[in-house]
């Protein structure tokens, strides 16, 4: 099975997400892009900062050498492949050195898109709890944003990355950056599940012909414990989506995908099981939400912020995330 829808700029309808939180390491990640691929995924959405760009690499060299079982020999040009660039990485130079050894270890020639992780340069140990704090973590400082944007942008002018992308952003930041960029961002990669539509940014970001890529597209179970609270609001247990799942005799999970197709932007789901791997592919292909499912899906929005990042809050925040999310539509300080 292949999967060839496409949405804006070519990218495939549905990606494969590789970050394996705390309980997947690289060589189960790797593994599991394998069989993805095998499943008829053709975008693949890594990350630096998940540590196993090395092995995926070494994944997609032996699906295009026709060395998967399984899988017959695959061009560049049937792959999607974006990487992200982490916080601590957005000093001039080192930004392009970073790029570079993502491309490296992937083993390609050139990215599909490149994203900016988190507008803002603050970062965490690995496996940190949600009380860490970077020392030298501080706001969205614009002026420093754009001279890494700038250099990103010399990196299309290289053909070294067809798009550049941003994630995890505000409307006010994004503002700024569509003003002040030569070249504009073709993506924002941002936090999407039934229970967090985000619909005013969403239309927002639609309007300025910027595609949309949606993670934690099933509420992410197996997110890291540092990103879980008391109230948070668990998407497969919404009565919405459970009333289509039995509608259409299909899992939740099932239903937050065909949603998020179905509204118009690109899932990122992961799984190291082979049996969810495929699922979460043929559930696009076949049996669409109706129009009045997707309507009490979309009554149904909770606001449930899922991935609040209290890890890059800065001196002065305490522990109030919502500051990372410029929520009364000015940048904090």
């Amino acid at each position: 099975m292949k999967f060839t829808k496409t949405m804006e700029f070519g990218i495939p309808a549905v990606g494969f997400g590789t970050f394996g939180s705390d309980h997947a390491d690289a060589a189960v990640v790797s593994e599991a892009v394998a069989t993805a691929l095998k499943a008829g995924y053709r975008h693949i959405d890594c990350a630096a900062v998940y540590g196993n760009e090395k092995e995926i690499g070494e994944v997609l060299r032996r699906a295009m050498a026709g060395q998967i079982d399984g899988l017959p020999a695959l061009r560049r040009d049937e792959l999607w492949i974006t990487s992200k660039l982490w916080n601590d990485r957005h000093a001039p130079g080192v930004c392009t050195e970073t790029f570079k050894k993502s491309l490296s270890d992937l083993g390609l020639d050139y990215l599909d898109l490149y994203l900016v992780h988190w507008p803002f340069p603050n970062a965490h140990e690995a496996h940190c709890d949600v009380t860490s704090r970077a020392a030298s973590a501080r706001p969205y400082i614009h002026e420093e944003f754009m001279t890494l944007w700038h250099e990103l942008e010399q990196l299309v002018d290289a053909g070294l990355v067809r798009h550049l992308g941003v994630s995890n952003m505000t409307r006010p930041k994004l503002e700024l950056v569509l003003r002040d960029c030569r070249i504009k961002p073709a993506f924002n990669e941002m936090e999407l599940h039934p229970s967090f539509q985000q619909k005013d940014f969403y239309d927002y970001v639609k309007a300025q012909g910027i595609g949309i890529i949606g993670y934690c597209p099933l509420g992410s179970p197996n997110r890291p414990e540092r990103d879980t609270t008391a109230n948070d609001v668990v998407d497969m247990e919404m009565p919405s989506v459970k009333a289509a799942a039995a509608a259409h005799g299909c899992h939740p999970a099932a239903v937050c995908l065909k949603w998020a197709h179905q509204r118009g932007h690109v899932p990122i789901p992961f799984s190291t099981k082979e049996k969810n791997i495929v699922s979460n592919l043929e559930c696009l292909l076949s049996d669409p939400l109706t129009d009045a499912e997707m309507q009490a899906i979309a009554a149904d929005d909770r606001n449930c912020r899922l991935i609040k990042g209290q890890v890059f809050l800065w001196d002065g925040c305490g522990d109030n995330w919502h500051k990372l999310w410029d929520e009364n539509g000015v940048i904090e300080k």
